[in-house]
């Protein structure tokens, strides 16, 4: 798989302090100045729900988001809680949602009551109020929701209100290609259609947004469809957005662009590869499982009817089922480091479910736990894989040590599906090989595993610089927090109880096989659950660990 490519990387720390130098200025101000608006000409749906709970809180002068639940005295743009994300989440006004979905004539009058306390601070550029991406987002939210907010307000306020925007969109048109990359550059471009658009006389947005298009869209994704960014939850937003700017050109009378019908062809099935059984996501790179009502209307809104797909060669994942026995592979290597802020160090982790229940899952992210847990929530150790030495197989956190190289062979007879893979990320300090082998029998009663760590060639191109004899390895598998795990035969396999009464054995053999505790975040909080460590050393051949889950009793 390969990573953006750098025709248009977003500008470097260095270049973007020399930018927000300029656009401080009251010159730059002075530029964003035109006739202001006195309307919207358009009227996009935004068809996504909100929190009605959410929103009532807001209401209350509560407001919780990106795991982070602030109280403040005054005003919540005054607040000084130093979250990033909440902070973020604030000046997206995607919570004017939440207040549409509470409903009443509270919701109405708060929605203009934060949003005329925001015009009182914001008149000017800031580097984190008007970051493209935030902005894109904001201004998407502000125009979805304008006729239901807005619309009959005072005219001052209305007045006020419309201008700042179209203030924001012209200085959008300027950044929206360049200050930003990745998922965060699509939100930006979709904000600047938006605007192109719905704000009169502003039609060179949306010229400028086409074009921005057209050159991201097959940037960003692969022929298989799947964003280079690889997080399930970010394809899940990618298709979001995609549908909601193809639905905002309809509106508008415009036709749909190719490349945003392509694009929507290409992602809608992908994401489908990433749903387990109980239709919510997989819990790879940043993840949580989502709401699956969430992900059935953003397919529905794609109008995709396509296969759910067994595999991703360009985006590096996989998915073996037979009956209701469903396996995902994470198989591909890191995105590079400019757009790896949602990788975690989960290759070749695996989950594994049966019909809509979870059994072996990986921890997912620490969204509401803090910056410690956080990072080790993106730990190998983490992930239902192997880890040597308790090191990670890529470098997280900006580190320049990563999986460059994935090998994937993957063999279907009869309903039998057989994959075979292998990475490079513990060559150069271990030098050692990481392959994964896994059988499930078409019948869906079984899954058999092997995994080895095989010497490299030293004539080989991994950069070897360890010794590979006598590593600590430990291979993991996280159990969801609803099946219960024992130990049995004195030690020599892990009985788990699912749920719904079905019963499954793992049992191991190469390795020392214990039970421990570990924690789940997939559901966005944090809960106690287990984890199977299967854990020993390596010796001048390396090591091989061979394990097998098998349904107890018959069928169910």
């Amino acid at each position: 798989m390969t990573g953006l490519s750098h025709d248009h990387p977003a500008w470097p720390p260095a270049q973007r302090r020399l930018m927000g130098m300029v656009f401080a200025t009251p010159l730059y101000g002075s530029t964003l100045l035109r006739r202001r608006p006195t309307r919207l000409s358009a009227a996009p749906p935004d068809p996504w729900p909100g929190d009605a709970k959410r929103g009532a809180a807001m209401i209350d002068r509560t407001y919780s988001f990106a795991g982070t639940t602030v109280r403040p005295e005054g005003s919540p743009w005054d607040e000084t809680s130093t979250d990033k994300d909440l902070r973020d989440a604030l000046h997206e006004f995607t919570w004017l949602r939440d207040l549409r979905t509470k409903g009443g004539d509270d919701a109405r009058r708060h929605a203009r009551k934060l949003t005329a306390e925001w015009l009182i601070r914001n008149q000017r550029w800031s580097a984190a109020v008007w970051r493209a991406d935030i902005m894109g987002r904001r201004l998407t939210a502000l125009i979805s929701h304008f006729e239901l907010f807005f619309a009959s307000a005072p005219d001052p306020f209305r007045s006020q209100l419309l201008a700042n925007m179209a203030r924001q969109a012209r200085h959008l048109g300027r950044i929206a290609g360049r200050e930003v990359d990745g998922l965060a550059r699509i939100s930006a471009i979709k904000g600047l259609l938006f605007a192109g658009l719905c704000i009169p006389d502003e039609t060179p947005l949306l010229a400028r947004a086409t074009k921005l298009l057209e050159t991201e869209l097959p940037r960003q994704i692969t022929p298989d469809g799947c964003h280079l960014e690889r997080s399930p939850a970010g394809q899940l937003t990618l298709l979001r957005d995609l549908v909601d700017m193809r639905a905002a050109l309809s509106v508008s009378r415009h036709d749909s662009l190719p490349a945003l019908t392509t694009a929507i062809g290409r992602v809608a099935p992908m994401l489908r590869l990433f749903r387990h059984g109980d239709g919510s996501l997989a819990l790879f790179n940043d993840s949580s499982e989502t709401d699956p009502a969430i992900i059935d209307l953003a397919l529905a809104q794609s109008g995709s009817r396509g296969k759910t797909p067994a595999r991703s060669p360009d985006g590096g994942f996989e998915r073996l089922s037979a009956g209701k026995l469903l396996a995902i592979e994470d198989c591909g290597t890191p995105p590079a480091t400019a757009w790896d802020n949602h990788t975690h160090a989960g290759t070749l982790g695996l989950e594994v479910s049966l019909a809509k229940e979870r059994l072996i899952v990986n921890c997912g992210p620490a969204i509401a736990s803090g910056a410690e847990w956080r990072n080790a929530a993106r730990a190998t150790a983490a992930h239902s894989t192997l880890a040597i030495e308790d090191t990670n197989s890529s470098e997280i956190g900006g580190g320049t040590r990563r999986v460059s190289r994935v090998h994937v062979d993957r063999q279907e007879t009869d309903g039998n599906i057989w994959l075979s893979t292998s990475h490079n990320g513990y060559a150069g300090p271990f030098g050692l090989i990481h392959h994964r082998r896994l059988y499930m029998a078409a019948t869906g009663d079984e899954l058999r595993g092997e995994d080895a760590l095989a010497a490299v060639d030293h004539d080989g191109h991994d950069g070897v610089a360890g010794n590979p004899e006598n590593r600590a390895f430990t291979i993991r598998f996280h159990v969801h927090p609803s099946v219960s795990t024992s130990l049995a035969q004195n030690g020599a396999a892990v009985l788990l109880r699912l749920p719904g009464g079905s019963g499954w054995r793992l049992r191991a053999g190469g390795a020392k096989l214990d039970v421990a505790e570990s924690i789940y975040f997939g559901d966005g909080g944090a809960k106690r659950t287990q984890q199977i460590i299967l854990s020993g050393r390596t010796d001048g051949n390396g090591a091989t660990v061979k394990w097998a889950l098998r349904r107890e009793g018959g069928k169910g």
